[in-house]
């Protein structure tokens, strides 16, 4: 990781942009506080078709276990009267 001042950053910009393609952390400072970090952009995705297929499966098998409701749900227009009546 490097740190460096605005001024330093604005003169040395193209060398900075090169170190982050490299996979560098660069962070700019004003007045000795952080102001930017600079990082490179991911150019693997985060995560896997594996672990997205594992995570989809786990879904619908937590679904399968959830029995649907035997009573009928209220329709929007009875919830919306419900919610008036509560608010007068």
């Amino acid at each position: 990781m490097q740190s460096v001042g605005i001024y330093e950053a604005k003169t040395r910009f193209s060398a900075l942009i090169e170190l982050v393609e490299q996979g560098e952390e660069v962070r700019i400072t004003r007045h000795g506080k952080e102001v930017v970090r600079m990082l490179p952009v991911r150019r693997r995705p985060v995560i896997s078709d594996e672990q997205i297929a594992r995570e989809l499966g786990q879904i619908a098998s937590l679904q399968a276990t959830i029995a649907p409701a035997d009573d009928v749900k209220p329709s929007a227009e009875t919830l919306r009267r419900a919610g008036r009546s509560q608010a007068a």
